[in-house]
């Protein structure tokens, strides 16, 4: 009996005095308490760590296949919303043609690019419209932009454009500021010719230039290009100049063709 009662008070002081150390608040045992946690934050550490390692090996796989789902569905979004921007990109052209379409005093049919001639890239392309759709030899293409050639073949459901840098293609031309007159060519080399100009004219790099009246198979007033290059000969009564076109025959996706 009286050891059960030594017992029981050696296990009162213990809990009386971890709980003065712990609890109390004092500077003299500040010091004793945190050498306590110290001490005892080791081994915990040590223990917790391999099961630490253990549940890391467990959930390892889990989580990788929450990455892979992630990833796909990642990818799912990131071609919709390329999908999207081209939608976006569509719309945003075929507003700029219907817009020029109202415009246009003559009938017009749109059309889209369908083909390229790899060998001649820069001078023809096809279109997905042709003699059904009322497409004649000679009628006139635009964009938005301005004009971008000719009908030169034309079958039942397509139609060859010959563009205006092929050389084989001309159209009668007006520089706007000065009112002078020239004859358009193109050069395959991304520019277009301006030839026959009086060699007195008053032209400058930078002047518009656009269709002429002149013109047999184009509508005047389309616009062509501006000027980039000047080019004066003294023992020649004309100027030449060169043009860069306002459209990018590169990025050509859909067109007008005027029906005149």
């Amino acid at each position: 009996m009286r050891k059960n009662s030594q017992k029981s008070l050696v296990y009162f002081f213990i809990i009386i005095v971890s709980f003065y150390l712990v609890f109390v608040r004092s500077d003299s045992f500040s010091s004793i308490k945190f050498s306590i946690v110290k001490i005892t934050a080791v081994p915990i550490t040590i223990l917790s760590f391999p099961l630490k390692e253990v549940k890391k090996i467990l959930y390892y796989h889990r989580t990788y296949q929450e990455y892979v789902r992630l990833r796909k569905e990642v990818d799912v979004l990131k071609a919709r919303m390329i999908g999207l921007d081209e939608v976006i990109k569509e719309n945003s052209r075929l507003e700029k043609l219907l817009d020029l379409k109202r415009r246009v005093v003559y009938s017009s049919v749109a059309a889209r690019v369908i083909g390229r001639n790899p060998s001649y890239w820069n001078s023809s392309m096809i279109i997905d419209k042709g003699e059904k759709d009322g497409i004649q030899l000679g009628m006139p293409v635009v964009n938005a932009s301005g004009v971008v050639g000719k009908i030169a073949e034309v079958d039942i459901d397509t139609s060859k454009v010959v563009l205006l840098t092929d050389p084989n293609f001309s159209v009668a031309a007006l520089i706007k500021r000065p009112r002078e007159y020239g004859l358009i060519s193109g050069t395959l080399q991304g520019v277009c010719r301006l030839s026959y100009i009086n060699s007195n004219a008053d032209i400058r790099v930078g002047d518009k230039v656009i269709t002429s009246k002149l013109s047999t198979s184009f509508p005047e007033g389309l616009f062509i290009g501006e000027i980039i290059q000047i080019n004066e000969d003294q023992t020649s009564p004309s100027l030449e100049c060169f043009i860069k076109p306002a459209v990018s025959f590169s990025q050509l996706e859909e067109v007008l063709v005027i029906m005149q």
